[in-house]
């Protein structure tokens, strides 16, 4: 008899689960607190790791990238303090080389591979209590008020970083949110900023706040507001808009920042929330486990949400796929292999947040040296592969 295992949560992390379970010969159950699959989302990238992982999991062949083809010059500029453009080293320019899509092209991809699997909508787990051979769940669907109890043989915590299983069986968010005191804004324009190339990237780093727009080849770019504060709740207060505006007050005078919040105004939908990261000694207990930003959110500076939610996911399916009827040796051997991982990108991540949005004046112009300085020598890399190539294809005409 197949062994049913209840994943809660409809994103990359629980999609992902979804398949590397049913690939291990167990029967996934999906159970969404929203009403309906989401679809759109904000700019992400997807590492080496994250491709290699949606290739374990079958959805590569689904997956559709948007990196912009390269110009003679580069795509991405930063702009000064006295408004004044200049070739940068945009998100797309990192080591790894990673892959350009939207948050929807990735969870577009893997609802086509979860064919078959059941999804419950407007679902969501109140209490959790394990038993000795299974795991008991009280689940509640948000349109009826109805609650049913239902046992299953694992319970995959996949619902984000406030995640309800966790708080449910780990303890509370206090215990496990680290406070990064910022705050983030991400969308998608509906163009792009004017005089710009359709899928130029834009970076305005200031210390303590910045904007971030993302070119996209196919698609109009994605915008991402980042700002440092010490009052985490007050941000949560009054207009979203209004208090973005305020922020940003005397950066304004630039037509990126101008449009970006203008456009703002007119998005259908939006992600505004805090960062932290996710802590915990372990990512499991008994028959229930988490994954993605329910178990490590790294945040989105640190660019590996959407990579480490895929490799999680993936890596659970093999794990138990190899220890088919031992679940604690499975679930020690998918920790153990990838821990180091997760925690080496969450203490990078520090610094990626002072690319993003220096913490002071000083960290803003060490942060201009250095990306400076990053792309020489990312230039004259390029222009040494370029002339070996030619070097190459010379020589071979030749023969």
């Amino acid at each position: 008899m197949r062994k049913r295992a209840l994943v809660v949560g409809l994103g990359i992390a629980g999609m992902s689960a979804a398949i590397g379970l049913s690939r291990a010969g167990w029967t996934p159950v999906i159970v969404e607190r929203a009403p309906e699959r989401r679809t759109g989302g904000y700019f992400v990238g997807l590492f080496p790791e994250g491709r290699q992982a949606a290739v374990d999991l079958g959805i590569a062949d689904h997956l559709h990238t948007r990196n912009p083809e390269q110009r003679a010059g580069g795509n991405s500029w930063s702009v000064n303090r006295r408004g004044r453009r200049r070739p940068a080293l945009g998100f797309l320019d990192q080591p790894g080389g990673p892959a350009a899509v939207l948050r929807g092209d990735v969870e577009a991809a893997l609802w086509q591979s979860i064919t078959g699997v059941e999804v419950r909508f407007a679902t969501t787990p109140v209490a959790i209590t394990e038993g000795p051979a299974e795991v008991q769940v009280l689940l509640e669907n948000a349109d009826t008020g109805a609650r049913y109890g239902e046992s299953f043989d694992l319970v995959v915590g996949a619902d984000g970083m406030r995640s309800s299983v966790r708080r449910i069986v780990f303890g509370p968010h206090e215990d496990h949110l680290v406070n990064w005191k910022a705050m983030i804004c991400a969308f998608q324009l509906k163009e792009q900023v004017p005089s710009y190339e359709a899928s130029d990237s834009i970076i305005i780093a200031r210390a303590k706040r910045a904007v971030w727009v993302f070119g996209l080849a196919d698609h109009a770019p994605t915008a991402l507001l980042t700002y440092r504060t010490r009052d985490i709740q007050e941000q949560f207060s009054g207009s979203r808009v209004e208090r973005l505006r305020a922020v940003f007050s005397g950066m304004d005078d630039d037509p990126v920042v101008r449009h970006v919040l203008d456009s703002l105004e007119e998005a259908p939908d939006h992600l505004f929330d805090s960062v932290h990261q996710v802590r915990m000694p372990r990512w499991s207990t008994g028959r229930v486990v988490l994954v993605g930003d329910a178990a490590w959110c790294m945040n989105l500076y640190s660019g590996m949400g959407a990579t480490s939610s895929l490799r999680g996911g993936a890596a659970l399916g093999a794990a138990l796929q190899a220890y088919p009827d031992d679940l604690d040796a499975a679930l020690d051997a998918w920790e153990a292999g990838l821990r180091p991982f997760i925690t080496k990108h969450q203490r990078t991540a520090r610094l990626k947040q002072q690319m993003f949005v220096p913490s002071s004046r000083r960290a803003e112009a060490l942060r201009s040296v250095l990306v400076g300085l990053a792309r020489r020598i990312r230039g004259r890399q390029l222009a040494t592969e370029a002339g070996g190539a030619q070097a190459s294809a010379l020589s071979g005409t030749s023969r």
